[in-house]
């Protein structure tokens, strides 16, 4: 319907044709020729979802269904869990955190403690110089206790080569 063109002079031998040979004969002569079809633009389209991308034609009346129907808040938490696991992994293969940090802080992703990526690296680096802080002052306390505790001694023998020579 419409796609076809013959040509209103020959409109008499194109009424005489009556088998398929006679129509591929008219068709190679040129007087039946099939139309090219219409274009379908895609301009507005393409104008529209440009617009879209920048925020356009997004507001509170042009939506349909429901918030997590539009972007699915499971797909989201799902979406949170595989960075934040994807990093812990990355984090204690390059020996950054040891694997008790690591199944706390998976236990805590797991939680919903983290909001994002970045939140999660702080938390890291805090644990790590807590961490790294409570580690010197062992360290400090160990040092003061061997201290006294050689001062203790030294005194002890003092003491007792002082009690030798009274004894004497």
């Amino acid at each position: 319907r419409g796609k076809v063109w013959l040509d209103p002079n020959e409109s008499n031998e194109i009424s005489m044709a009556n088998s398929r040979q006679n129509i591929r004969k008219l068709i190679k002569d040129g007087f039946v020729i099939r139309k090219p079809q219409a274009i379908h633009t895609r301009f507005r389209a393409r104008a529209k979802f440009a617009a879209k991308r920048l925020g356009r034609h997004m507001g509170t009346g042009k939506r349909r269904g429901t918030r997590d129907a539009r972007m699915p808040s499971k797909g989201l938490w799902i979406k949170r869990q595989r960075v934040l696991r994807r990093l812990l992994k990355k984090y204690r293969d390059a020996k950054k955190i040891d694997k008790h940090l690591y199944r706390e802080l998976y236990m805590k992703a797991k939680g919903n403690v983290f909001k994002n990526k970045k939140n999660l690296m702080e938390y890291i680096f805090k644990a790590k110089s807590e961490k790294l802080k409570e580690k010197q002052l062992n360290e400090q306390a160990e040092a003061r206790r061997q201290k006294n505790r050689s001062v203790r001694e030294r005194r002890a023998a003092k003491a007792a080569v002082l009690l030798d020579e009274q004894n004497k």
